[in-house]
């Protein structure tokens, strides 16, 4: 008897359990039964019975002992590796490399406080990777301090790696809320996370103009983002011993006041913005017209008050058109509110509402829609009035759509000007993954101020991995694989719009080999199902155990292939 797989033009092959014998010079078959429902399995096990092989049930050869996810932490740590961020952190081998690269990685696959760290990385093989496995929470504390008290130094190798002479440098600074009141550092002021009432603590991050996180530094909660900017400067010329570089700043951040200080330090360039006073001059003195935008989204200008400086004006007809719509909302929906302030006011005839009493319910309604400066306003006891103030609408709306970004680069074109000072988006992408569901480096709860800094920089280092994988990884990731390459060459005004490639991507869900897209958490977490296996001889329970690695899925594959692992 013999197992025969025939053919089958649009389905399946049949499997058919077969007998043979030979008549003469002819050989005759019969088919004793149809296996095609059969499991291929099973199918198998038969064939190899049919062949007299000896089976053994699997539970009866050997057993496995443990499973631990590890294709996630092979990825990041050979990505780790492959960066170079090991001997960036420390050239030698110590314990407290170990630890620190642990906790780099344990902060990509399940951010946590440091307790819940020591417990966690013992669910995968990270603490057995990197020989961790007896580590508590004050070790992790303890590397914390030596990671601190190398900062300056690992990140005068990543400046050396990724910035040099002439580099362009985008810098932008956030807030992240404080959970306590020991740390010094926090202190109420501009929170950006919308948590009332908690101190908070901010911080800068410098990137390269691809948005590689090269350094980060730490403030009380009440500093202002300007005030930030002489100690950015210092640490770009003094610490990195950059002779010439261009930082890249919002408006908000690079002010003029801090332009003028700036300038007093040789070598150092900026890209920043006008703030909105500032065009509404230029407006006003005709310096900026509609005209000039005829043939294309933008133009240079000249303004005596800006000596040296190049100016780019820009008009966005979709920004322009989004503004005004939203303004128009924001006008109807105080003038609603305000109309119901006139009617309380009204009918209050009895005991008359007080010019303080009414003035407080109005000021309620125009600060919340920040709508206060297009309203004539009328306040009397038991009187109320208002009208729209059409002169300063007229002259808002004059500023739809336009911005103009300075630089001290008169050499720079102007569309790269543009383009580089919308590189800024990258590192907001950098803030969005520090608080994210990826690092949460929020909320903060270390009760001194280096363990704060030294968790803010830790998170900071697991960007930097994870800002190396995700570029290797693009393929598998919903993110659009020509994104570098289209920054460079795109229309520098118009929204940027994603590749063709990239929305079939996001249409189909597969990529063109047809594996499933991922983001970048579902990724690491299907790496993860990649395992490592305790097994042992149930035969000879003396022999040592051994491992077996789970065969790579497709998706795994092609991860691994990306990585180059």
């Amino acid at each position: 008897m013999y197992i025969e797989s025939i053919p089958n033009r649009n389905s399946r092959p049949a499997i058919l359990l077969r007998d043979a014998w030979r008549e003469g010079k002819n050989i005759k078959k019969r088919t004793l039964a149809n296996l095609t429902d059969w499991p291929e399995e099973k199918v198998e096990l038969l064939r190899k019975v049919l062949k007299g092989e000896q089976l053994v049930s699997p539970r009866q050869a050997f057993r496995v002992e443990r499973s631990l996810p590890h294709g996630h932490v092979e990825a990041i740590l050979e990505t780790i590796r492959k960066v170079g961020l090991d001997q960036v952190i420390a050239s030698k081998s110590c314990r407290e490399r170990d630890l620190v690269i642990a906790m780099i990685a344990e902060r990509l696959i399940h951010p946590s406080s440091k307790l819940a760290t020591t417990r966690l990385w013992h669910t995968t093989t990270l603490a057995e990777e990197l020989s961790v496995t007896d580590a508590d929470e004050d070790d992790l504390y303890h590397a914390l301090d030596w990671l601190l008290a190398r900062q300056d130094r690992i990140e005068k190798k990543l400046a050396g790696k990724h910035l040099g002479h002439g580099s362009l440098v985008l810098y932008d600074v956030t807030s992240s809320y404080y959970e306590g009141h020991t740390c010094p550092l926090a202190k109420f002021g501009h929170d950006r996370d919308g948590e009332k009432g908690k101190p908070i603590i901010v911080y800068g991050v410098l990137t390269d103009n691809e948005g590689r996180p090269v350094a980060v530094t730490v403030y009380p909660g009440n500093t202002g983002d300007p005030s930030t900017i002489p100690d950015q400067v210092k640490t770009l010329k003094e610490r990195f011993s950059l002779n010439h570089l261009v930082l890249v700043g919002d408006r908000g951040m690079i002010t003029s006041a801090q332009i003028e200080k700036i300038k007093d330090v040789p070598g150092v360039g900026w890209i920043s913005a006008l703030r909105s006073f500032a065009i509404r001059d230029l407006v006003e003195q005709k310096r900026i017209q509609m005209s000039l935008f005829d043939t294309q989204d933008f133009a240079e200008i000249a303004s005596p008050e800006y000596p040296g400086e190049k100016l780019v004006a820009c008009f966005n007809p979709l920004l322009a058109e989004e503004r005004k719509r939203k303004r128009n909302e924001l006008l109807d929906m105080t003038e609603k509110k305000l109309a119901g302030i006139v009617r309380t006011v009204e009918r209050r005839t009895r005991t008359p509402l007080g010019k303080a009493e009414i003035g407080k319910k109005v000021g309620l309604v125009v600060n919340a829609y920040k709508m206060g400066k297009h309203f004539i306003l009328t306040i009397e006891d038991g009187f109320f009035a208002f009208a729209r103030n059409e002169e300063t609408i007229r002259r808002e709306e004059a500023l739809d759509g336009i911005y103009v970004i300075r630089t001290s680069e008169q050499d720079l074109p102007s569309d790269d000007v543009i383009r580089n000072y919308k590189n800024l988006s990258q590192v907001e992408r950098t803030f969005r993954t520090f608080k994210g569901i990826d690092l949460l480096v929020r909320p903060i709860w270390h009760r001194t101020e280096d363990h704060v800094k030294a968790h803010i920089f830790l998170c900071m280092l697991a960007y930097y991995v994870e800002w190396h994988m995700r570029k290797a990884l693009s393929p598998l990731l919903f993110d659009d694989e020509e994104l570098t390459v289209r920054r460079t060459t795109r229309d520098p005004v118009k929204p940027a719009e994603t590749s063709l490639t990239a929305k079939k991507k996001k249409a189909r869900r597969l990529t063109p080999e047809g594996l499933p897209v991922h983001s970048f958490n579902t990724l690491l977490a299907e790496l993860g199902t990649r395992c490592r296996n305790k097994c042992r001889i149930v035969s000879d329970l003396k022999t040592p155990a051994f491992t077996m690695l789970s065969d790579p899925t497709p998706v795994q594959t092609k991860a691994l292939q990306l990585l180059r692992l």
